[in-house]
């Protein structure tokens, strides 16, 4: 959807200050679709999610629900098959 969100807002409009958080969220979302740097793209989708639910008039349900799953993947970490798995290894907790 973050990736959905930044195209739409790319053909849509003029590039302006305002979409800046779209195209970073949007370039994160590729990140996160790959599996690079899951905890750290996570908070960071979440944190920008946020700024926009807060500074834009417009509905601000889609950005509260986008930062609550990027705030949960950021603590789930990455799946078995992404970037991070291969290079630094499957973490496995036991309880």
């Amino acid at each position: 959807m973050l990736v959905r969100f930044g195209i739409v807002d790319l053909a849509g409009a003029s590039l302006s200050v305002l979409m800046i958080p779209q195209i970073a969220s949007a370039s994160l979302a590729i990140l996160l679709l790959v599996g690079l740097w899951t905890p750290v793209v996570g908070t960071l989708i979440a944190l920008i999610e946020l700024w926009i639910a807060m500074t834009h008039g417009s509905d601000p349900w889609i950005p509260i629900v986008l930062a609550t799953l990027g705030g949960t993947v950021a603590v789930i970490g990455p799946g078995a098959w992404s970037v991070d798995a291969r290079l630094f290894g499957r973490k496995h907790l036991e309880t």
